[in-house]
């Protein structure tokens, strides 16, 4: 078994400024979203679009600001309401300390959901378009926020195996025993394996929603997978059923998402006048 590295959270220390890895892990993702985004503007439909919904990189960089937004906004919102509820209802100041953790993916996908229905919205596009359009682009940043859940020594897994070769002793867990390395699990499987999946699907243009829907059950499922081996959250434990809260939030999204794939009239989409030729 191997022995968690004890990573130092702090990047770079200057003076009274401390510059956290976990920080720089979000910049990481961001910035992985914009060269994917770029050169998601050269897959079709987006690249052959003209006239006044042609895309550029103005869109891409509002997209890229909104999204932020709604994921600090979202994801903070979404854990105190899916994790916290009764503590935050008492406590409703503590909401806005983000600086003592607590961010949920699921909420932060209804941030970023609801922001991409305001820039839809407000550019005349169609909600969908935009939706595939960022879909392919986001893995890459969930795999960077599982690089800072591990690094920051938090997220472990369960106990494994003695006999585990990668089993990992987290001591912060206040245990010696191994555990399963979940955050890196959660890295390959969220992160690499469902960019890899969705950057091969979305390549080739594909019927109207299909590319969100595939988002939506590739997620779901590498996410409900891996929460077998992530140790539940200590003042929720498991839940109905012995599932945790993060793999009840998936089975709505793993719905949602076949629904969306199999909806009738999902047919080639008129995005927008296009390329002669």
């Amino acid at each position: 078994m191997l022995m968690y590295p004890q990573i130092n959270p702090v990047a770079l220390q200057l003076g009274p400024i401390a510059i956290h890895w976990y920080g720089l892990t979000y910049l990481a993702a961001f910035a992985l979203f914009y060269f994917l985004g770029t050169r998601r503007l050269r897959h079709e439909p987006f690249r052959s679009i003209t006239g006044p919904g042609a895309w550029t990189r103005k869109d891409l960089e509002d997209i890229l600001f909104l999204g932020v937004m709604g994921v600090i906004v979202g994801g903070r919102l979404g854990y105190c309401l899916f994790y916290k509820p009764g503590y935050y209802l008492t406590h409703p100041l503590e909401i806005f300390f983000v600086w003592q953790g607590g961010m949920s993916f699921h909420g932060g996908l209804i941030g970023v959901i609801a922001a991409m229905g305001w820039f839809a919205r407000s550019r005349s596009r169609p909600f969908w378009q935009v939706m595939d359009f960022v879909a392919p682009c986001v893995p890459t940043g969930l795999a960077a926020g599982r690089v800072g859940n591990f690094i920051n020594g938090e997220l472990w897994g369960r106990f494994s195996s003695p006999d585990l070769p990668w089993g990992m002793v987290f001591p912060q867990s206040g245990s010696m025993l191994p555990r399963h390395p979940s955050q890196v699990y959660q890295f390959l499987l969220e992160g690499l394996l469902l960019f890899a999946i969705l950057w091969l699907y979305a390549r080739k243009e594909r019927r109207e929603r299909r590319v969100s829907a595939v988002f939506l059950i590739g997620y779901g499922v590498m996410r409900f997978t891996a929460e077998f081996f992530r140790e539940p959250d200590d003042f929720l434990g498991l839940l109905a059923l012995n599932m945790s809260m993060g793999q009840w939030l998936c089975v709505p999204m793993v719905l949602f998402g076949i629904w969306l794939y199999v909806r009738p009239g999902a047919a080639r989409p008129a995005y927008g006048a296009r390329r002669a030729g």
